[in-house]
């Protein structure tokens, strides 16, 4: 089996040679560009026909491929690779060479429109990934082996062999990559995406950080993580937004596999921290995002929980901060402990004792969530351990603060965990297979804090570099700082009124935006609901905005800040940030709540639109 990808402009040309190919199984593509670019906005992609090409056909048509410069095949054990050159008014021209699946595509041009880079490259991947998903999803009825085996590729503009790869990013991560960089390491950082939490760590779910050096005045966690990472990327660490599935430590180099690149590395630096615990009550995942959280910082703020009574489980400074700040929005907070005493800093304890809308509750176990009439959580069943009774406490949300579980998962069987699943390491931060090094709470069973994580960043940042050095694998590049930041082209629009508001543009923000949008747009209207001190949104926005960016023509999307616009979040039935729905024709297509694939978000949008934009058989 054959993937064909058209290259080229002449239509008729395409034609007459088209009576040379066998009808089967195969599907190609025609590629319409005006220039080499290759980026998004400056190629047009639509379906070809199903169309097959033997071996022994290919060969004997070897110099058709070369007079029409029509052509390249993927076969499931190699690649022609496609070499373009071409002028600025001239067609451009190809020559179809054998290579292996996991060389790129090398793409040159002479032409105006080019890509800044001496030598711009385009992987495999990254050609198949920025397809329109019913052109993937016809790939993959015809040939899901071969869409899979492409899509693991190295990362474009990377060593074949990385001299370090962080695996998660917070405090821990982020103070590992800056060190990395500034010692030339050139470090590549998997920041995460939805396993073990949001990329940033736990502080992309805290309020105010008070007691980190620097800050007089404190810094909201999500801040201080955007800060952190803004000084990685400037010191040249590349960050990729992606989970680690699989981490091979039996080989040298260790490879690493994420959804859609396999990376080498001869140094691993774990910093993939802690996830927090759930109670595990029978009526959990009913009500979850529906009255129960994980995460006050992140839907406290929701229009449920406004002027409503809510409830905090847990007695130590996590659970005593998200009774505070959910303050600010409930009308009285219950703080449950389930033992007879607060693990919270005697600060925070009387911090809480001392808050008028604030009740401590000693020896009290979480049971189960109450419902009433209409299936919305009304309260909890209760159990106090001193005096052995059950009683209903009559609240509208239940937010946890009981701790966390290292997320050593992915590490599990490979390298040496104790009991509670943490990493042990030894002299230097090295774990028991050299040349893994491990941060920050995946192995911190004691302290925990972010300035105790930034250090044992630094700490297996420098042990790394010695050993590289020691084992004679240091590849040393020469660190030019990077002043700009990926998120200013996708930063968040200004609030909007009849002044300003333009329909043409993609973006926008307000509910002066989103009235119009919903009775004006004849596009699909993504609605993403956000709230000033959710770190989920912070890491969902800059992917959000690539995405709207693939469907600049086909969408409209509008961001709406649940603490300014409170009555549109209601009626909207906002129960958790971030949320994301999606219209069409004022018809609502689909209601996504927390961080997604972005492919599922795309698919979400191709069945919006695909009912109106039927791709034509030929193009």
């Amino acid at each position: 089996t054959y993937l064909g990808v058209e290259v080229g402009v002449n239509g008729k040309e395409r034609e007459r040679k088209k009576k040379n190919y066998n009808h089967d199984r195969v599907l190609y593509f025609s590629l319409h560009s005006t220039n080499l670019s290759m980026e998004r906005h400056n190629v047009l992609i639509r379906s070809g026909t199903v169309k097959t090409v033997s071996a022994s056909r290919l060969r004997r048509y070897r110099k058709l491929l070369w007079t029409t410069a029509a052509v390249f095949v993927l076969t499931t054990s190699g690649l022609l690779s496609m070499s373009v050159r071409g002028g600025a008014d001239t067609e451009p021209t190809l020559r179809i060479t054998p290579a292996p699946i996991s060389h790129h595509l090398s793409i040159t041009s002479h032409g105006q429109r080019v890509n800044p880079a001496n030598s711009p490259v385009l992987s495999l991947s990254s050609f198949f990934r920025d397809l329109p998903s019913r052109q993937k999803a016809a790939m993959r009825g015809r040939g899901d082996q071969l869409y899979a085996r492409s899509s693991a590729t190295t990362i474009e503009g990377r060593p074949e062999e990385e001299n370090v790869v962080i695996i998660g990013s917070g405090p821990a991560g982020y103070t590992a990559a800056i060190y990395a960089a500034r010692a030339n390491l050139k470090p590549l950082v998997f920041e995460g995406f939805r396993m073990g939490g949001t990329p940033g760590g736990q502080l992309m779910t805290t309020t105010e950080v008070e007691n980190y050096p620097g800050f007089p005045e404190g810094i909201t966690g999500p801040a201080l993580m955007d800060r952190m990472r803004a000084q990685a990327i400037r010191w040249g660490a590349e960050m990729v937004t992606e989970d680690v599935l699989h981490v091979d430590l039996s080989v040298r180099p260790f490879v690493l596999q994420s959804e859609e690149k396999t990376v080498k590395t001869n140094a691993i630096i774990l910093a993939t921290g802690a996830t927090a615990k759930r109670l595990g009550i029978p009526r959990e995942e009913e009500f979850w995002s529906r009255g129960i959280s994980a995460c006050a910082i992140c839907d406290g703020a929701s229009p449920i929980f406004k002027k409503q009574p809510v409830a905090v489980v847990g007695g130590g400074d996590t659970a005593v901060e998200e009774a505070i700040y959910l303050t600010k929005y409930a009308s009285h907070v219950h703080l449950l402990v389930r033992s007879e005493n607060m693990r919270a800093s005697k600060a925070m304890q009387d911090r809480a004792i001392e808050h008028p809308k604030i009740t401590v509750h000693y020896s009290t176990e979480v049971v189960d969530a109450l419902s009433d009439q209409e299936g919305q959580m009304s309260g909890l069943e209760i159990f106090n351990t001193a005096k052995e009774s059950k009683e209903e406490l009559k609240v509208r949300g239940l937010f946890y603060g009981i701790g966390h579980k290292p997320n050593s998962d992915i590490v599990r069987g490979q390298v040496e965990l104790d009991q509670a699943g943490y990493v042990k390491i030894g002299e230097s931060s090295m774990t028991n297979v050299e040349g893994v090094f491990a941060a920050g709470d995946l192995h911190d069973t004691e302290w925990r804090q972010a300035i105790t994580a930034a250090g044992s960043g630094c700490q297996a940042a420098i042990a790394t570099e010695r050993y590289l050095v020691e084992k004679n694998l240091l590849r040393e590049y020469k660190t030019e700082t990077v002043v700009t930041d990926e998120e200013v082209a996708h930063e968040a629009t200004i609030e909007e009124d009849a002044d300003d508001f333009d329909l043409t543009r993609t973006k926008h923000k307000g509910q002066y935006a989103l009235r119009k949008l919903y009775h004006e747009s004849d596009r699909v209207l993504a609605v993403l609901y956000t709230s000033p001190t959710c770190g989920p949104c912070r890491s969902l926005k800059p992917i959000f905005g690539k995405l709207v960016e693939e469907y600049v023509e086909s969408m409209h999307f509008v961001e709406i800040d649940i603490t300014q616009d409170a009555d549109i979040a209601e009626a909207a039935g906002v129960a958790s940030t971030p949320t994301v729905q999606f219209f069409k024709d004022k018809a609502l297509v689909e209601v996504v709540s927390g961080v997604k694939m972005k492919s599922a978000y795309r698919e979400i949008i191709q069945k919006a639109l695909d009912p109106l934009e039927k791709v034509p058989a030929e193009a």
